[in-house]
Parts: structure tokens; sequence; C-alpha cells
């Protein structure tokens, strides 16, 4: 369905370029837009190449396991079903380490393993389990402590102040994830009452 929005609105904006005798400025915007797509996207090669590069180095070196063991007291009453030193918590950590640096596009891929390692543990393969929900929770709305990405597009636009972005982002992400945790908790109480 969103795909013919879009293609009602691509359509819709060349036809009103043509019926203004504008063609000429739509070609001009595309080929200005994919290139700067295009740099975007290469700038962002370099930290997601580093971030994966480095959790291989630390998922192969056991860092990962370690940095799960420091980290379960935190993470264990946040997700009670997921057993002791399982790599789904080492996942979920590199996951939200790198969310909290700001670099969602690197993140992905261990949101995506995080899943699959959960995916382990489900008893009901068709039906997602409170920690796959409460991750999702987590991961949507993570605490940002220096947001790398949008100070990096900032530095790219000429802002004069690339890094003013890090305090408001640290606040309304903390209050975020505080929001999603307890709705989180919520509905599972609540499915559980009325399920």
């Amino acid at each position: 369905m969103i795909d013919l929005v879009w293609l009602l609105l691509i359509l819709g904006g060349v036809a009103a370029a043509a019926a203004e005798g504008r063609i000429a400025a739509v070609t001009e915007a595309v080929m200005t837009s994919a290139q700067l797509g295009v740099e975007t996207v290469l700038g962002f090669v370099g930290i997601m190449v580093f971030w994966l590069g480095l959790s291989r180095i630390a998922e192969e070196a056991g860092l990962i396991q370690a940095l799960a063991r420091v980290m379960a007291p935190i993470f264990r009453p946040i997700f009670p079903s997921i057993p002791r030193d399982h790599p789904a918590l080492g996942a979920i950590l590199m996951n939200l380490s790198a969310n909290m640096l700001g670099l969602g596009h690197a993140a992905t891929p261990f949101g995506l393993k995080a899943m699959q390692e959960l995916q382990k543990l489900n008893d009901t393969p068709d039906r997602a389990t409170d920690a796959m929900c409460t991750f999702l929770a987590l991961n949507t709305s993570s605490v940002t402590l220096i947001p790398a990405t949008v100070i990096a597009l900032r530095a790219s636009a000429q802002s004069a102040n690339p890094t003013e972005i890090v305090a408001p982002t640290l606040v309304a992400t903390c209050i975020s994830s505080a929001v999603a945790l307890a709705a989180d908790y919520l509905f599972r109480r609540l499915g559980r009452r009325f399920g």
C-alpha cells in the first residue's frame, strides 16, 4: 500500500512540474538528491565497518560474553527469561551499546542476531516472547549517550555547533526508554490478567 502512495506522490510531482514547464528542475533535483544519498551512505560505511569489525573481534575474544556477565545484574530483572551466558544477552548488549553511541545503523545487525537467538528460546515460534517484546521496546527507544550519526549529519551540513544536540537527546531518550519499559511491563501484566 505504501508503495502505491509513494508512486502517486512521485507521479503527481512530475505531473505538476510538467504542467508548470519545470521538468528540468525535477531532473536536477533527482540527480542532486541521488548524489547526496550516495555521499551520505559512503560516509557511514566507515562507522559501520568499524563497529561490525569490533563486534567480530569482541565475539571471537569472548568479550561479548564477559560484558554480558558484567551487565547481567542490570539486565536480569529486565530479561528474566534469558538464561545466564546465553548468546542472546551478548547480542542485546552490543545492540544497545551501538544505540547508546547513536549508531543505529551499526546496531541493526546486533538486533537481528539478538532476535535470532531469542527465537531459539521460543517455545511458540509463531508468537513473540516477552523477552522479544521487551528487547524491541528497548531497541526502539534506546538511551543515546552520544548521537554520533546526528552529530556527523549536523557537521556535514555546516552546523555552527553540531554537538549541541547531545543533552536534549540524552534527556529525551532516557524518558523514552523509561516509558517503553513501563509500557512493556504494564501490557505484559494486563495480557496475563486478561489474556
